[in-house]
């Protein structure tokens, strides 16, 4: 089973004020590099980095990683453009895709590979597949949609992301309860950012 991990780093972070959050430090590092750490040190797959934002600064941070780039000039339309950028330039041989924010640098690499591995076992049962972490009983990300819904993604009009997807298929959905609140908390404002970075030191 091959899997392909959507990194969503496009973002313009108008919540954040003037600064892009991709690019501020967490440590010696920035939230986009850690975050990125976390998904590779846990080697589930192929890793398609989307920029829209300030690509080129992005870009210098992740060059050399071992990562996929793709620019995707449409990012100020809604966040869906950025997962049909990613999931176009994709290997067409993936069994699924996981759509990772950028911005949610808590995840740990375990419990990345923890979704991947129980993708793999429930695929085989249910090719419709959607696997969504859940911290608690409240749903998060990333998702993992079975490559099955590639053409439903690239044809998705609505703007915010998958929603609409998982909606409308809920009996495929299988849920993966976590005890922890990384896959709910993500660097949207300064306050956000002030309360988590002492953490990530």
């Amino acid at each position: 089973m091959m899997l392909s991990v959507i990194l969503l780093a496009a973002g313009m972070s108008r919540r954040m004020g003037a600064q892009n959050k991709m690019l501020l430090p967490l440590g010696d590092s920035t939230i986009v590099e850690t975050t990125l750490e976390n998904i590779t040190a846990a080697e589930i797959g192929e890793v398609v980095v989307v920029t829209g934002y300030e690509p080129q600064q992005v870009r210098v941070l992740l060059e050399g990683k071992g990562v996929r780039l793709v620019h995707n000039p449409d990012f100020a339309s809604g966040m869906t453009t950025s997962i049909q950028a990613g999931v176009r330039a994709a290997s067409p041989e993936t069994s699924g895709f996981m759509i990772c924010l950028a911005d949610m640098p808590l995840i740990l690499p375990d419990e990345y590979r923890h979704l991947a591995q129980l993708f793999a076992q429930h695929l085989a049962v249910n090719p419709a597949l959607i696997v969504q972490a859940y911290s608690g009983k409240k749903p998060g990300n990333p998702v993992i949609f079975s490559a099955q819904y590639r053409a439903e993604i690239l044809n998705l009009t609505w703007l915010e992301g998958c929603k609409p997807i998982v909606q409308a298929n809920r009996a495929a959905v299988f849920p993966v309860n976590f005890a922890t609140d990384h896959f709910i908390i993500d660097l949207d404002t300064p306050e956000d950012y002030q309360m988590l970075s002492p953490l990530l030191v």
